[in-house]
């Protein structure tokens, strides 16, 4: 029953799933890739992408002034879709005070390293309370279906839908250099992968975004890499 359920949560949606491909899927109509083939029990909760690191307990941290983005690998996991994903928390803080934080749900191809992303609860802040939770969704769950966070194998020019849930998060991405040069407070990176995410929900906003080989996000637009490594 397991085997047949996933079978269905994962391929249904793709046209092409019975070629179990590697690659995204984009149509003729949406130069965006929208469905991803995966076989049933491809997806594990751990592992490492060249530009992604999934195992519990890695830690990145980012700043920019007074705003500080803390990005860990949780030791623990949640079941998403029939298929269970690993927990990292993007926590966001401006002078010590949090922002936002939320807790992703990723999880990785054994076969290709790609990292598929299943969704985030978020909790938005305003004077220490919780104000809301814009921009939460979960595969599986009103029309939402799983997204790409990172190819193993990215290629100039890939253009993929990172977010899957219509009218909520409709984040995706461009690969624009494979060959970027980053500096930043923990050092200078080269050889970097850069992309550029948009969202058709906000028109004319884009971000860049940049991943250094073995080590993971470098620089989300203005915050820089300052610490990296196992807690």
């Amino acid at each position: 029953m397991r085997a047949a359920f996933l079978l269905s949560v994962f391929l249904a949606a793709s046209a092409t799933a019975a070629q179990h491909s590697a690659r995204p899927q984009a149509t003729d109509n949406d130069a965006w890739a929208s469905t991803f083939a995966v076989e049933p029990g491809d997806l594990v909760a751990a592992g490492r992408n060249p530009y992604f690191i999934l195992e519990p307990g890695y830690q990145l941290i980012l700043e920019k002034g007074s705003v500080r983005l803390a990005v860990t690998v949780l030791d623990a996991t949640r079941t998403i879709a029939g298929v269970e994903t690993r927990v990292v928390e993007e926590r966001e803080t401006n002078d010590g005070k949090p922002v936002e934080v939320s807790r992703n749900y990723f999880a990785i191809s054994r076969r290709t390293n790609s990292v598929f992303y299943f969704g985030e609860d978020v909790d938005m802040y305003k004077n220490g309370a919780i104000v809301s939770h814009e921009g939460a969704w979960l595969a599986g769950a009103n029309g939402a279906t799983f997204g790409l966070a990172m190819p193993g194998d990215p290629r100039l020019k890939e253009r993929y839908y990172q977010e899957i849930a219509p009218n909520v998060a409709m984040d995706r991405a461009e690969v624009v250099s494979l060959s970027a040069r980053v500096t930043t407070p923990a050092g200078v990176f080269t050889n970097c992968l850069k992309t550029r995410e948009t969202t058709p929900l906000e028109r004319g906003t884009q971000e860049a975004k940049y991943y250094a080989r073995g080590i993971g996000l470098v620089q989300d637009g203005a915050l820089k890499l300052v610490r990296h490594g196992r807690r």
